[in-house]
């Protein structure tokens, strides 16, 4: 994950869902109330870790991308 986004500056959630099945195998991803394919909260947790202070959620976009200047504070961004 860090590594795309280091590559092209974002990530969208799909594609690293994909990514990591691919990878790493079905027992990162699970299934969400919505019924959607989704990161398990672990990676997650780690990804956190290397990405805070540089990396926003854009919750509008289903992507993580580099942070910017107008960015808010905090990880989650709505616009």
């Amino acid at each position: 994950m860090r590594d795309e986004l280091d590559r092209t500056g974002s990530l969208l959630q799909a594609d690293a869902v994909a990514g990591i099945e691919r990878e790493f195998g079905p027992e990162f991803i699970y299934k969400n109330e919505s019924g959607d394919p989704a990161i398990d909260k672990r990676v997650l947790r780690e990804f956190r870790e290397l990405t805070e202070s540089n990396v926003v959620w854009d919750r509008w976009a289903f992507e993580w991308r580099d942070r910017t200047p107008d960015d808010a504070p905090g990880r989650k961004q709505d616009w």
